[in-house]
């Protein structure tokens, strides 16, 4: 499977806004390309049944079109940790159950790009954790980090925990989630010195989601996509 895991280092830095952006660079390429979210936590009642606004906006870029039940196979209600949103359903998550959604779709794709629940260590059950899932797949990681205070600790514990899975870092992205961040471009500094993988791009803290704008402030050419890919 060609791919790419997207993980974050916290939950609420701008994965989505990246693996959609992502999804929609990959497809003006020509590429047969989808997003999926496997595991999604806190939805809203839709016309169509319960739905999460990432999965959604994953669907709204995929150049493939897959149903919202393979983009979003694993859906909890409440916005809490997944594996205590499943013990209260009675349900017991796993990461060989995510892998096999993520691994037996039917839809001729050239790549697909999966988004992580929250960061890279989130409880899935008892025992694994989202990395058991990145681990199965095998994909190349991009990190999403959030730049705000502390997010030199998170984006270098993260970097370290996904080598310690003997998984490659392919890129990471700086993601102004904190607009009066100090010190903004000496903490890129410090990451770029520090972190094992090429920076991607610096997508500015914006107030509306715009794939065409953060696709194209990212570099691809470090995941061996060009324009001619």
């Amino acid at each position: 499977m060609k791919g790419f895991f997207v993980t974050g280092t916290d939950t609420g830095v701008g994965k989505t806004w990246i693996s959609a952006a992502l999804v929609h660079a990959l497809a003006d390429r020509g590429q047969r390309v989808a997003g999926l979210k496997p595991l999604a936590c806190g939805a809203h009642q839709s016309e169509h049944g319960w739905r999460h606004p990432d999965a959604e906006l994953l669907m709204r870029y995929n150049s493939v079109p897959l149903p919202y039940e393979t983009v979003n196979p694993f859906l909890l209600r409440e916005p809490i940790a997944p594996h205590i949103a499943a013990a209260r359903r009675g349900l017991r998550l796993s990461a060989a159950a995510l892998h096999e959604a993520c691994t037996t779709l039917e839809a001729p794709l050239d790549t697909l790009v999966i988004e992580g629940v929250g960061g890279w260590e989130v409880p899935l059950n008892g025992e694994e954790t989202t990395a058991q899932l990145a681990r199965l797949l095998g994909l190349p990681v991009i990190l999403v980090v959030g730049m705000r205070l502390g997010c030199l600790n998170h984006a270098l514990l993260t970097a370290a925990a996904i080598a310690q899975h003997r998984l490659a870092l392919a890129g990471w992205i700086a993601n102004v989630i904190d607009p009066g961040m100090a010190a903004l471009p000496e903490n890129i500094a410090a990451l770029e010195a520090r972190l094992p993988a090429p920076r991607l791009g610096t997508v500015p803290h914006l107030q509306a989601f715009d794939a065409a704008r953060i696709a194209a402030l990212l570099t691809l050419a470090p995941l061996g996509i060009d324009t001619a890919w």
